[in-house]
C-alpha cells in the first residue's frame, strides 16, 4: 500500500537513488524508500529536494506539496494532468446550471450536518454531564439539516451551514479535556491549540481530497458550494466538507483527550500571523495519528467494500465525474454519509 511520504526534519534533503528516495542530512542518510511505496510527498518548511528526485516523483504521478514548517500552504508540483476535456466543460456547464448547482451544494452540507451530529452523539453519550448540552446541539443541527432542503438560493444555503456549524462547535468544546481552552472557531490566524490542530489537519485534509479530484479528471477551481475565486480550489473545498467531522474533528478529540498531543507541545510566539505555534514532535504524533484515520478500512455502508478513507475521497471524485456526464439530467450526486 502506498503512503505518504511526509518532509518535516528542517535542513534535510530528498535525493534520488535509482527507484528509491533518500532522506539525508550533510552525509548521513535518514530514510530511504522505495518511489513505488509513496503516494504523495508533503514538504514542510525548509527541506530540499534535488532535481533528479522531483523529475523522478513527477514522472510517476507522485504530487509534493509545499507547506511552510508550521502547516500554511505554498503550492503543488505535479506532473501532467487529465487530459479528459469534455469532463471538464461539462463540469464548468453543470456549474452553471443554477439548479443543479444548488442541489449538489445542499447535499454536501447536509452531509457535514449529519456527520457533525454523529460526531456529538458518539462522543457526547460518555459524559452524562454535559447530556443535555450536547443534546441540544443535536436538535439544532437536526434542524439546520431540515432547513437546508428548504433552501431555494445559494446564500441561504451558506447561511444554514455557517449556523449549523456555530451550534457544532459550541458544543465541540464541551467534549474537550479540562485545561484546553476553545472559544470557537478562529481561521486567520488559529488563536488557541484546538484551532491550530484543526486548521493544520483541514490543510491535510484538503490536499488529500484535491489529489483525488485531479486523478478523476476534475477542475479543482469549479466549484458548486464554494464558488470560483482566483486559486482557490472550489471543488476540493466542496468534496471535502462532509469529511471535516469523520476525519479531522474526531482525529482532534482523540489526540487531545488521549494526551496524545499536549499543551506543552504548543508555544506562543509575538508573529500575529502565527500566534501559536505546535512544536515538531506534537506535529508528528498529530500527522501519526491523521494517517492511522485516513488509512483504516471499513466496511463503505453503501457498497460493501472495505474501503479507507483515502480511497473513499477518489471514489467520491468518480461519482461526481459520473453524474456531470450522465445524459440523465436528473441525474445527481449523492456524498458519503455514515
Amino acid at each position: 500500500m502506498k503512503h505518504p511520504l511526509y518532509l518535516l526534519e528542517q535542513g534535510t534533503r530528498l535525493k534520488r537513488e535509482g527507484r528509491r528516495l533518500l532522506v539525508v542530512r550533510d552525509d548521513e542518510v535518514l530514510a530511504r524508500v522505495s518511489v513505488l511505496q509513496v503516494s504523495q510527498v508533503i514538504v514542510f518548511g525548509n527541506v530540499d529536494i534535488t532535481t533528479p528526485a522531483l523529475k523522478l516523483l513527477l514522472d510517476e504521478g507522485i504530487e509534493v506539496v509545499l507547506l511552510s514548517r508550521r502547516g500554511r500552504f505554498y503550492g503543488r508540483l505535479v506532473g501532467a494532468e487529465s487530459g479528459n476535456g469534455l469532463l471538464r466543460v461539462a463540469q464548468v456547464t453543470r456549474s452553471r446550471d443554477e439548479r443543479f448547482a444548488l442541489e449538489v451544494a445542499r447535499r454536501l452540507v447536509q452531509a457535514k450536518i449529519h456527520h457533525m451530529r454523529r460526531l456529538l452523539q458518539r462522543h457526547g453519550y460518555r459524559r452524562p454531564a454535559i447530556q443535555a448540552e450536547i443534546q441540544n446541539a443535536v436538535q439544532a443541527l437536526g434542524q439546520a439539516h431540515e432547513q437546508a432542503a428548504r433552501c431555494r438560493t445559494l446564500n441561504s444555503l451558506l447561511g444554514v451551514e455557517g449556523s449549523a456549524t456555530g451550534h457544532y462547535f459550541r458544543a465541540f468544546r464541551l467534549l474537550l479535556n479540562e485545561g484546553w481552552v476553545f472559544e470557537g472557531r478562529r481561521r486567520r490566524p488559529p488563536t488557541d491549540p484546538v484551532n491550530v490542530l484543526l486548521s493544520f489537519g483541514y490543510t491535510i485534509l484538503q490536499q488529500n481530497v484535491l489529489g483525488a479530484v485531479l486523478t478523476a479528471g476534475l477542475d479543482p477551481y469549479v466549484g458548486f458550494l464554494h464558488q470560483m475565486a482566483y486559486n482557490r480550489p472550489s471543488l476540493a473545498l466542496d468534496l471535502m466538507e462532509p469529511f471535516r467531522p469523520l476525519v479531522v474533528d474526531s482525529v482532534v478529540l482523540r489526540c487531545i483527550n488521549n494526551e496524545v498531543v499536549r499543551l506543552d507541545d504548543f508555544t506562543t510566539s509575538d508573529d500575529p500571523v502565527r500566534p501559536v505555534v505546535l512544536g515538531d514532535e506534537g506535529k508528528r504524533r498529530y500527522i501519526r495519528e491523521l494517517e492511522h484515520r485516513l488509512t483504516q478500512a471499513f466496511k463503505h455502508p453503501g457498497t460493501g467494500e472495505q474501503v479507507t478513507y483515502r480511497r473513499l475521497f477518489l471514489l467520491e471524485a468518480y461519482a461526481l465525474a459520473r453524474v456531470l456526464t450522465d445524459e440523465d439530467e436528473n441525474a445527481m450526486f449523492q456524498p458519503f454519509r455514515v
